[in-house]
């Protein structure tokens, strides 16, 4: 399962973003399940909406409920990891979509990740020591 970013789904539905072909051509070349969390549907929502409109959200939502993507489901103690993270990385700051996605990686054991944020996933660490390997900027 490969973990999936706000800036992923966004560079997919939006035409003129820089990163869309390139987003196109890593989905086209993959052949595995994405996976990504509420937390990241819900900033992607709200970046389509604000600057697509309400059909470019109901069409990323629809594509969810088509299964074209995984969601994990955070439980109480995951909130309680984001909490340190955000905390730790409080000078960037870590926001909560990006906190959800470290969990994810030290839940799934690997930081392969799909996202245009190079700051922040070259900064942070799953289980605080292991670097996410960015498969969308690192495509060829």
């Amino acid at each position: 399962m490969l973990i999936t970013d706000t800036g992923f789904f966004y560079a997919i539905a939006n035409k003129n973003d820089p990163y869309h072909t390139r987003a196109q051509h890593v989905l086209e070349a993959i052949n595995e399940t994405l996976i990504t969390t509420y937390p990241v549907v819900t900033e992607t929502c709200y970046l389509l909406l604000t600057t697509g409109g309400n059909a470019d959200q109901c069409s990323f939502l629809r594509s969810l409920s088509e299964g074209a993507f995984e969601i994990f489901h955070l439980e109480r103690p995951h909130v309680d990891r984001m909490v340190i993270l955000m905390e730790k990385y409080a000078d960037l700051p870590m926001d909560m979509a990006d906190a959800s996605l470290v969990v994810l990686a030290e839940h799934l054991g690997h930081g392969r990740i799909l996202t245009v944020d190079r700051r922040d996933f070259n900064t942070y660490r799953w289980n605080n020591s292991n670097p996410f390997e960015n498969l969308l900027l690192n495509f060829k």
